[in-house]
């Protein structure tokens, strides 16, 4: 069972914000992740039950956090306070941060926090979203080691006040750049080929779990073996790409579906993960499989059948 479907919205075409809270509600999803702070879509998600993980905005905005607490707290009251009837889990202080602006990432998170407790609102948890590539030696996973030094203080951070580290992971991307020693089976979550792991002895029966495991091992170097691992977002695109099939595309996320309940060999239990995404978005920008990656289609038909 996954935590949650990433509600994406670069797109010109999708339906009404109260219309897929509905979808999800319908469809028994219970978690939604949004990229901004979108006032129509707070809005229609009270009362609704579905748990959140808000994204602040772009790298203005998080350099604007970054500057001071009361930047922080008029934040807070905007978008938080104002919207009674939601379940916040998260707040995510930036996306896939990169260069000069990952300097922002843990002051913005220190003044989030500080502007929640001083309201009360101490029990959301505020992180960053990060790509699976401030891993590096990431095969086999054991050797996982971050190698810019923002992580290792981010780490930390987020070891202080119990927050998770949220974690982009594309076993498709991986895939995707080297075919000849991945398998597809082996990226799709099906059965039959198994990697040992000679660093600690653990056996891989999917690429999803062994990425998972690299972040495990560089946040152990990094003096936080503790800190959780929530994956942010994975996902497989369905069309106009290497391997972007709609057969590959449910194997994969039928497949995350029924897999993250176990966790990963090195942390068996639950692991808290969002699908990418809820919708195909047309308006993405990049490779065409970027505006391929949803579930369901603009008109709510599905993409192809997938079961929660």
């Amino acid at each position: 069972m996954v935590a949650g479907v990433c509600y994406g919205t670069v797109a010109n075409n999708l339906p009404s914000r109260s219309d897929v809270v509905q979808m999800y509600r319908s469809k028994g999803i219970t978690g939604m992740r949004i990229y901004s702070p979108d006032s129509q879509a707070l809005n229609a998600l009270r009362n609704s039950g579905i748990s959140l993980m808000i994204d602040v905005g772009g790298t203005d905005v998080l350099a604007n956090l970054a500057g001071s607490v009361s930047n922080a707290a008029a934040w807070v009251r905007t978008n938080i306070q104002a919207y009674q009837g939601l379940t916040i889990k998260y707040i995510v202080a930036g996306n896939e941060v990169q260069g000069n602006d990952t300097r922002n990432i843990a002051p913005a998170i220190r003044n989030l926090n500080a502007a929640l407790s001083s309201v009360g609102l101490g029990g959301i948890k505020v992180s960053t979203s990060v790509r699976f590539d401030v891993v590096a030696n990431s095969f086999p996973p054991s050797a996982g080691v971050f190698t810019q030094g923002y992580m290792t203080d981010v780490a930390r951070l987020l070891s202080s006040t119990g927050a998770p580290l949220l974690v982009n992971v594309y076993p498709y991307f991986a895939y995707k750049d080297n075919p000849r020693d991945i398998s597809l089976g082996y990226a799709t979550f099906q059965p039959g080929t198994t990697v040992r792991d000679d660093g600690n002895g653990l056996i891989y029966r999917c690429l999803f779990d062994a990425m998972v495991d690299a972040v495990y091992a560089a946040l152990e170097k990094a003096g936080t073996p503790g800190l959780r691992v929530v994956v942010s977002e994975s996902g497989w695109p369905s069309a106009s790409g290497f391997a972007a099939t709609a057969d590959n595309a449910r194997a994969y996320n039928q497949g995350l579906i029924d897999h993250v309940g176990g966790g990963t060999p090195k942390r068996p239990g639950t692991l808290e993960t969002y699908i990418f995404a809820m919708f195909n978005e047309n308006f993405k920008t990049g490779d065409l499989i970027e505006k391929h990656f949803g579930l369901f289609n603009p008109d709510k038909s599905p993409a192809y059948p997938i079961r929660f």
